[in-house]
């Protein structure tokens, strides 16, 4: 759900994944990449970008064309916007919950931020409602407003809640983004 993506080459009737990650994570990068491998035929890139004005390095990696994340495809791509799926309860186990917090979570004074910008408030009430009712965890959606005044949700985990987060996820977590969930 959150740095990767899932997506069909030009003629291909299956789908791959696809995982991308700033070269300063390049920790937790390589961890993700060892850990996927053996659904590779390549190595992974250097990506160079521009983000607000700034030169950006990422590295991206890519799996072979398979059946199985064709049926991922239509799940999280039904009208080919990526959306967080009916059936989320089923799939966010605590390993997918820790990869989840590791690329798009971020460390607050108070808590846990999961960035989920990009999806509908909809898809993110859905994911919240996982991790209320799976994971008994306090959350609250959080709104931010952007320059062009559109709306983004995020979920926001309480720092009462964080003790149970850690021990759901912490075996799963790379020791690079500890940081995230240490306070």
């Amino acid at each position: 759900m959150s740095d990767g993506w899932l997506r069909f080459t030009s003629r291909s009737k299956n789908a791959l994944l696809g995982f991308t990650q700033s070269a300063a994570h390049g920790e937790y990068f390589w961890f993700v990449f060892f850990s996927l491998s053996h659904y590779c035929s390549s190595y992974p890139r250097v990506k160079i970008g521009s983000r607000l004005g700034k030169e950006t390095i990422g590295l991206e990696f890519s799996t072979r064309l398979m059946p199985c994340l064709t049926k991922l495809h239509s799940l999280f791509y039904p009208n080919g916007v990526k959306i967080v799926p009916y059936n989320i309860y089923e799939l966010l186990t605590p390993i997918a919950l820790a990869h989840m917090i590791m690329e798009d979570g971020s460390v607050q004074r108070h808590g846990l931020i999961i960035c989920t910008n990009s999806y509908s408030v909809q898809d993110v009430v859905r994911l919240m409602n996982v991790l209320i009712i799976q994971y008994r965890l306090k959350c609250t959606l959080r709104l931010k407003k952007r320059q062009n005044n559109k709306i983004e949700y995020l979920i926001y985990i309480s720092q009462y809640s964080m003790p149970l987060l850690r021990t759901i996820v912490t075996p799963y977590f790379h020791s690079s983004m500890l940081y995230k969930i240490s306070k």
